[in-house]
């Protein structure tokens, strides 16, 4: 066992706070790394305040990591001492399901092992997260970064935030040719219109605010819409491919439904915290229309995302913060205060 250093939440009403715990010694077959940098997404601030119910305190949270290698198991055969490497939303799965026969962990019909709030396979044991002096790791789940040393602190928001809007452009084939929505210019939406416009789709930005247009147009969106628009919105009626829908609030679907071609789809990767109202059934059925949902990727889907941000320069857009100010940027996320990623530099822990 090694001593950790990180912060962690004892209650849901307890602020984020120093904590000391031990990190296994690394098996075989893991990888040991020294975190550099993390990302703070939204699910942190849900866990940490148990807002789905389901939090093991302590909690330690973070799950867009970026490392240095220190130590390999003897089994280890794709990392080294000195790689900088990635761990995303997971690290284990049960490895035998279907599901993980396909490289889709993150659907594994035995749950997979989120990278903190565990349970841990095979011990049940709570998992402890990135806002962490250290982790040990399952090779399989560790990630290979090739980004540029300058890049790092960039790269963290896209183990999570990159492989959510990838995914499911990728899984729909987006691509030249194609005219694609993103709804929500938060952390999400930001990367969906950069990753979305380096596949050469044409895309439109979906907003409630005038003052988010310039930024999606320097971020990649060929087209802004103000969605309270009712103009703006129906002189794009049935011309979408594809709609991304990254906002993390209930709202009526049915005014981008009608937005998609025949056999258009639109996916939704945010989450609410209550439920978005039922939509008119008449507005799939009429055009052959669909309504789906996205998780993450897997972890060979999650390589491909990160290498291909790698090719075409493609990062998060960040605010850098020390780690004793995350209880302050968990209330500026709530308040949509932040361009567009907070990373924490674990040199400040």
């Amino acid at each position: 066992m090694t001593q950790a250093q990180g912060y962690a939440a004892t209650s849901p009403s307890s602020p984020l706070a120093p904590f000391s715990f031990e990190r296994r010694a690394p098996n075989p077959q893991d990888v040991a790394l020294d975190v550099l940098y993390c990302g703070v997404c939204h699910s942190d601030l849900h866990t940490a305040r148990n807002e789905w119910k389901n939090t093991v305190y302590p909690s330690v949270p973070g799950h867009e990591i970026v490392g240095r290698v220190t130590a390999v198991g003897d089994l280890v055969s794709k990392f080294k001492v000195g790689d900088v490497v990635g761990v995303g939303c997971m690290v284990d799965s049960c490895q035998h399901c279907s599901a993980c026969a396909e490289d889709l962990e993150q659907y594994c019909e035995n749950i997979f092992t989120g990278t903190y709030n565990g349970p841990e396979q095979g011990t049940g044991a709570n998992t402890y997260g990135g806002y962490s002096s250290h982790m040990v790791v399952r090779e399989s789940f560790v990630l290979k970064i090739t980004h540029s040393d300058a890049d790092l602190a960039a790269v963290a928001p896209l183990l999570c935030a990159g492989i959510t809007t990838y995914s499911p452009l990728r899984q729909w084939k987006v691509g030249p040719g194609q005219k694609v929505g993103i709804v929500g210019l938060g952390g999400l939406g930001h990367m969906g219109v950069k990753i979305a416009a380096a596949m050469g789709a044409h895309v439109v930005l979906f907003t409630t605010s005038e003052s988010k247009r310039a930024d999606a147009l320097r971020l990649g969106a060929k087209e802004v819409v103000v969605s309270k628009n009712d103009a703006e919105m129906a002189a794009h009626t049935n011309s979408f491919d594809f709609i991304l829908n990254t906002v993390a609030a209930a709202h009526n679907l049915d005014a981008f439904l009608a937005l998609l071609k025949r056999d258009g789809t639109m996916t939704l990767v945010g989450a609410p915290d209550s439920p978005h109202p039922s939509p008119n059934v008449f507005g799939l059925i009429m055009k052959r229309r669909r309504l789906a949902g996205s998780l993450i990727g897997g972890i060979k889907e999650t390589q491909e995302m990160l290498d291909f941000c790698a090719q075409h320069g493609i990062v998060s857009d960040i605010e850098s913060i020390r780690m004793d100010q995350i209880e302050t940027a968990y209330s500026r996320m709530l308040k949509s205060d932040v361009k567009y990623r907070f990373v924490v530099d674990m040199a400040t822990l």
